[in-house]
């Protein structure tokens, strides 16, 4: 079955980056894929990058500008490996990259207690994890054409679990 444009648009924005959102206003955004999870902050103008206390812990993140309390400072989803994990300035937008300690691991939300994906957004996050797990076990395949009919199976334990190169 054709999937129509407004499905489309809503499967794309279901993959793309989600909103935590507080008193209507755009905290940060976030997005996953198979080994990480990358949270994305419009800093105030003229913050630089020496201006910023960030601190990445196996199970929390604190952000905040030097010498005032944190502006944000919550426990994960799930938990990531501090080593291979890093934050950046790009673009004017505050980049912080997360690698997934669990690989394949749906995250519902970045940051626990904050808005959990709907049903749609997750199932379809998913199936995103799912392909490109397809993807990278067979990387002479093309599955950027390949789609799900129902429910896709979980990413991280579908057929023995993923590997870990």
């Amino acid at each position: 079955m054709e999937e129509t444009p407004e499905q489309r648009r809503l499967v794309e924005r279901a993959r793309g980056r989600q909103q935590f959102k507080h008193n209507d206003r755009v905290i940060y955004e976030w997005d996953q894929d198979l080994n990480e999870v990358n949270i994305y902050i419009n800093p105030p103008p003229g913050v630089r990058q020496k201006d910023l206390d960030i601190k990445i812990e196996p199970r929390r993140l604190s952000v905040g500008l030097r010498g005032n309390p944190p502006f944000l400072q919550e426990e994960f989803q799930g938990l990531v490996k501090t080593s291979e994990s890093f934050w950046m300035i790009e673009d004017g937008e505050l980049h912080i990259n997360l690698q997934k300690s669990a690989k394949g691991e749906t995250w519902l939300a970045a940051l626990k207690g904050h808005q959990a994906l709907d049903s749609f957004t997750q199932s379809e996050v998913q199936k995103k994890l799912m392909l490109e797990r397809f993807q990278e076990e067979h990387p002479g395949f093309d599955f950027s054409g390949a789609s799900f009919s129902g429910q896709a199976p979980d990413p991280r334990s579908f057929m023995g679990g993923v590997s870990y190169k």
